[in-house]
């Protein structure tokens, strides 16, 4: 080393700085400068201490941030100068070493710092900002180095189906306890052979300190096992055998369950017919499209339509599911019938890839459980599963300790989606913006907020400081099993980040057992308090604080149904998120919303688009509603059932009003004879789509008129109490004039595009008549892609930015992180937010 003036750097780093190979690039970059020094893993991230001249340091810096590896992600780095450790100038090594601690021009990768206090090794007190803060890596699909090795018969882990190294490889689904280290992982019990241990311990190697290393020698092991008549049959022998085995009953078109990255899939082959009715009425799956794995972009380029956009995000580290136009494809008719679009995956581990090669063509990939149960992924989850929907079982030795399941991405004007945070997103950090102005009680740095999300599409958010992360989709919690995953889960997760929540918060629904689940868990933590947050209130609080804006902010959240503090069923709102008041919880302005109209049979009419259909009709032509029902919609009744549930109307009984844009599709797909029932959430908004864009790439018949909602003031009778009722998006006459169109013979693709056509419309109106240049778009009914480019395209012709859900999922999946923004901003302790209603506002 030169003799220029030592100096010593601490630095503290958060952000994703573990398991994507970090600590290995601070090496190599310090040894490349000749400095000595330390790093090691911390609860909260990654400490470096790091010793040298200042022009060695100054370049050290500098490439931290431009060099890092392509994983990682810096999102603070605080710096503190310390007195170098200095040994007299010409003193011999040995003395040197014995007076610094540490050889003078060597760095090192220390075993993790300990959960509170300095350090052994640190050259100073205790680090103040030490909080529980570290990012849990999310698992990555191989990389193109491990690709290779797979297929290298010289390689040592040719055909290994568990290889990884330092840059990708299984990290969430296998972490019990941060930092992220070996120990830490279910594979704390596979100790090293002699060449894995080289590897770890060669800084010149790429799996230099990998936590997740490994070969055939020393590492996880396949197992096959198979189902016949007398039960669970022979073992099929381990490794390659297990694999071999696994194609072959694939190939003979039964259905394998296989143990993925993050849980169990149930797969069979993509072209056989039989093999994927079989699969559907196992799983009691009768028409919900099912995702494709197949072997390379090659393949998807061939038979589906892929923008660079889409390309790069199917092979990207997270591989997820993405939605794609379809051409024609060598797949049956079953795999996702009555849609043009594809769900496709590249493989998401060495075991899927070897897995497509053996069997050689494209498979069907579903998670691993019966419909409406939550995702399996322990042996005995495995054993159920070959019990009751599977023929064979491809599992392995390595346990997996958080459950994943693959994530599902689109992207839509020129941006990614995020439809499901899951496998390769999850779980996602996100820095909640300050509020402007803050109010008078804002959460301690130590506070500890958690927030519970919704009935379906169930997943958690928590946060310390601004410093907030979204856990990956869990499923519905209809059943007993899906209420215990999300308990499991959330009390993991305060586990592995070592955190005891101060406040929750829930959503309105008092009959959402996630609800429920929060209020009993407050209770047995010492009766914290718990704040309950409007449904849609949330959805636009997820999108603002995904995207780091302030309040005031307008935004429309439509969807399927939420609970409502007026006792409606909402999901076609328009409101303006208000800033924080003092002593207040932060509330809402009801701006604007659907024209109510009944569901017949209340819970039964959201899967029944024939019902919500009757409800509209009933709700415009009254005691003449069935002489206005066109065909399909009539068809769909039994004999007196349709009076029936008109009487049901009448009365009230079983038939709550509501303003949800999500029944709204229904009844159009019902009226338009697209679909009566469905067997799965959004199906009938699902076919609307589908129909719409098939107009939309056919040529546009002539002659027909556009639709429109029209903005209305509410009735005298709503604003009876002198509080202004909010503005209504009137159905009435786009229902005639579908009606009439229906009657006259227009084609059900174009009056499913003119109404797609004419809420893109509605929302331009909305925003003009609220003169605004921003406007937030949340909720479910957002992920029809045709609907959100129709609408960002027509708000930015009219000079209004469209901001829109993409990292977070503008479905239920992101209601939690609307929930955690809503506590953190509330000044109050307890209670339920204020819904404000809206103040007159001329037509």
């Amino acid at each position: 080393m030169s003799g220029a003036p030592r100096r010593r750097l601490r630095l503290d780093i958060e952000g994703v700085v573990q398991g994507v190979g970090f600590r290995p690039f601070v090496h190599r970059l310090a040894s490349q400068q000749q400095l000595a020094g330390w790093v090691t893993n911390t609860p909260g991230g990654v400490l470096i201490e790091v010793e040298g001249n200042a022009a060695a340091l100054e370049a050290f810096l500098q490439a931290l941030e431009t060099r890092r590896p392509p994983h990682s992600r810096i999102d603070r780095l605080a710096r503190r100068w310390l007195a170098p450790l200095a040994a007299p100038a010409g003193a011999p090594r040995e003395e040197q070493r014995e007076m610094l601690g540490e050889e003078p021009d060597v760095f090192r990768i220390l075993p993790a710092a300990p959960a509170s206090g300095p350090h052994p090794d640190s050259a100073c007190g205790p680090d103040p900002t030490s909080a529980l803060t570290g990012l849990v890596p999310a698992d990555l699909a191989p990389c193109g180095a491990c690709r290779a090795e797979l297929r290298d018969p010289r390689n040592r882990r040719y055909g290994y189906a568990f290889n990884s190294c330092a840059h990708c490889g299984p990290r969430y689904s296998l972490l019990r306890a941060l930092p992220f280290e070996r120990a830490h992982t279910t594979l704390a019990g596979f100790e090293l052979c002699a060449a894995c241990h080289r590897e770890f311990h060669d800084p010149g190697d790429r799996r230099f300190h990998a936590q997740t290393i490994g070969c055939p020698a020393c590492g996880p092991q396949l197992r096959w096992r198979q189902r016949d008549a007398g039960g669970i049959g022979s073992d099929g022998g381990p490794g390659a055998a297990a694999l071999a085995a696994a194609a072959a009953a694939l190939q003979r078109d039964q259905v394998v369950a296989l143990q993925g990255v993050g849980g169990f899939q149930l797969l069979v082959r993509a072209a056989s017919a039989a093999a994927v009715a079989v699969l559907r009425r196992r799983k009691g799956r009768p028409e919900q499209p099912f995702a494709v794995l197949v072997p390379h972009l090659a393949w998807v380029r061939r038979h589906c339509q892929v923008s660079a956009a889409e390309a790069r995000l199917l092979v990207g580290p997270a591989a997820p599911i993405v939605l794609l136009r379809r051409r024609a494809a060598p797949l049956a008719d079953g795999v996702a019938p009555h849609t043009p679009w594809l769900g496709v995956m590249l493989p998401a581990s060495p075991l899927h890839a070897l897995l497509l090669e053996a069997v050689g063509e494209p498979l069907v990939a579903t998670s691993g459980n019966r419909s409406g149960e939550p995702l399996g992924f322990s042996e005995a989850d495995g054993l159920d599963l070959l019990t009751d929907l599977a023929d064979g079982l491809l599992s392995h030795n390595r346990p997996i300790a958080n459950p994943v399941d693959d994530g599902v991405a689109q992207v839509v004007a020129g941006a990614v989606m995020v439809l499901r945070q899951a496998r390769g997103t999850a779980p996602t950090a996100i820095t909640l913006p300050d509020p402007a102005p803050p109010p008078a009680a804002m959460p301690r740095q130590a506070d500890v907020l958690l927030a519970m999300g919704g009935q379906v599409k169930s997943a958690i958010a928590i946060s310390q400081g601004r410093r907030a992360l979204l856990g990956p989709h869990l499923g519905d919690l209809g059943t007993l099993a899906g209420e215990r995953r999300l308990t499991g889960s959330l009390l993991s997760w305060l586990e592995r980040q070592q955190l005891r929540p101060s406040r929750l918060a829930v959503d309105l629904h008092p009959g959402y057992s996630a609800h429920r689940l929060g209020r009993e868990l407050a209770e047995a933590w010492g009766g914290l308090p718990v704040l309950a947050v409007q449904h849609h209130h949330a959805h636009l609080l997820a999108c603002l604080a995904e995207h780091g804006l302030q309040l005031p902010a307008t935004g429309v959240a439509w969807d399927g149904a939420g609970f409502g503090p007026d006792g409606l069923l909402w999901g076609g709102e328009c409101l303006r998120l208000e800033p924080p008041r003092a002593g207040a919880a932060l509330g809402f302005t009801h701006l604007a919303r659907l024209r109510p109209f009944p569901l017949p049979g209340g819970e039964r009419a959201l899967r029944e688009p024939r019902r919500a259909a009757l409800g509209l009709l009933v709700a415009a032509f009254g005691a003449d509603s069935q002489a206005h029902t066109p065909p399909a919609t009539r068809a769909a009744f039994g004999d007196g059932e349709q009076q029936l549930l008109e009487r049901l109307m009448e009365t009230g009984l079983k038939a709550p009003l509501c303003t949800s844009m999500g029944r709204l599709f229904d009844a159009l797909a019902s009226l338009l004879g697209l679909v009566q029932r469905c067997s799965f959430e959004g199906q009938g908004a699902l076919r609307l789509q589908a129909a719409a864009q098939a107009a939309l790439d056919a040529p546009e018949p002539q002659g027909w008129p556009a639709y429109r909602l029209p903005i209305c003031a509410a009735a005298p009778a709503a604003a009876a109490s002198g509080v202004a009722a909010p503005w209504l998006l009137d159905w009435h006459p786009l229902l005639t004039s579908v009606l009439d169109d229906l009657a006259r013979g227009r084609p059900v693709p174009s009056i499913a595009l003119a109404f797609h056509r004419a809420l893109a419309a509605l929302l331009v109106e909305l925003a003009q008549r609220l003169q605004l240049h921003r406007l937030l778009l949340s909720g479910g009914c957002f992920q029809n892609r045709l609907l959100l480019e129709l609408t960002v395209t027509a708000l930015a012709a009219a000079g209004v930015e469209a901001v829109w859900p993409q990292r977070v999922p503008c479905n239920d999946g992101g209601l939690a992180l609307g929930q955690l923004l809503a506590l953190a901003w509330s000044a109050c302790e307890e209670g339920t937010e204020p819904g404000v209603q809206a103040p007159l506002l001329a037509l």
